[in-house]
């Protein structure tokens, strides 16, 4: 990790993380910078925590909470779409609000790649990053992601589409 960013640990969610869980997948606000642009109902994420095995090779996803060296929530971090025959996982990044700006992006991507590397032996991560989110494409592209792809309307925020960029890390 590189020494200017702040050390973040990742850990799967709790039931005690639920509240914050609801409070992000329910901002309609970031919609937009993922696949959902639906509420999720307390009882779903509820099951959802419950359910979850932590085994990305039985759920083909794992979601984890980021934490700060002080152990308060900064985010939370998703590697979903786990396709192990082809080497590759797709990469999803919330940092809450109050906490960007501080390095927890490049730290938990930085993270995130050391165990899709190292633990998972994959080829490659991906994420799909809307056009006109000029600091998540300045992130992932700092982070040692290229762009390789520009996709026309291809995230829907519950009003219009916006184009996204496939971004690639490959190892």
């Amino acid at each position: 990790m590189n020494k200017n960013m702040p050390p973040v640990k990742l850990r799967a969610i709790e039931p005690e993380d639920l509240d914050l869980l609801y409070r992000i997948e329910n901002d309609v606000k970031l919609w937009n910078v993922g696949n959902s642009n639906v509420p999720y109902s307390r009882y779903t994420l509820h099951d959802y925590v419950a359910k979850a095995s932590d085994d990305i090779y039985t759920d083909r996803q794992v979601r984890m909470m980021v934490e700060n060296e002080e152990g308060e929530i900064v985010g939370i971090a998703d590697v979903v779409n786990f396709d192990p025959s082809n080497c590759r996982a797709e990469v999803g990044l919330i940092i809450l609000d109050a906490q960007r700006k501080k390095g927890y992006g490049s730290s938990t991507l930085s993270q995130i790649a050391d165990y899709a590397l190292k633990v998972l032996h994959l080829h490659q991560l991906y994420a799909y990053v809307d056009c006109n989110n000029e600091a998540s494409v300045h992130l992932f592209r700092s982070s040692g992601y290229q762009e390789s792809a520009n996709i026309k309307d291809w995230l829907y925020d519950g009003r219009e589409f916006h184009d996204a960029v496939l971004m690639q890390l490959v190892f």
